[in-house]
């Protein structure tokens, strides 16, 4: 089992978290169980499915959940962009928040990368 406090990838997607929400709560209330609700719920889920695949016993079950949690990452993305596109929210501030999000992408990404590398080499 793996101490998941310890994973980069698992603190910088807590400081992500801390982000998206100062973020939302600039978004339009109507927006509230919309892109709001939407938004919050896929930041949440990649830090808690890196935290839950450390719990695993196996690595094809981390690999499976650091995949779900990339995913929610490109999910947080796309809803971002549909932010940007329609205007409801600073250009800027959306702009940063997507970098960050590609930022850790690439880093969940080489560590499946390399998971994948060692599960080949046993």
């Amino acid at each position: 089992m793996r101490d998941f406090r310890k994973l980069e990838i698992w603190k910088e997607s807590i400081s992500l978290v801390n982000q998206v929400y100062k973020l939302v709560d600039q978004l339009p209330e109507n927006e509230k169980y919309g892109l709001r609700s939407q938004i919050c719920r896929a930041v949440v889920s990649i830090p808690a499915n890196i935290a839950e695949g450390c719990s695993r016993s196996s690595e094809n079950e981390f690999k499976r959940f650091l995949e779900i949690a990339i995913g929610s990452a490109f999910e947080l993305e796309t809803h971002l962009i549909i932010i940007l596109e329609i205007g409801i929210c600073s250009d800027e501030k959306i702009r940063d928040t997507v970098q960050k999000v590609n930022q850790l992408q690439l880093k969940i990404n080489a560590l499946l990368n390399k998971l994948k590398q060692s599960m080949n080499s046993h």
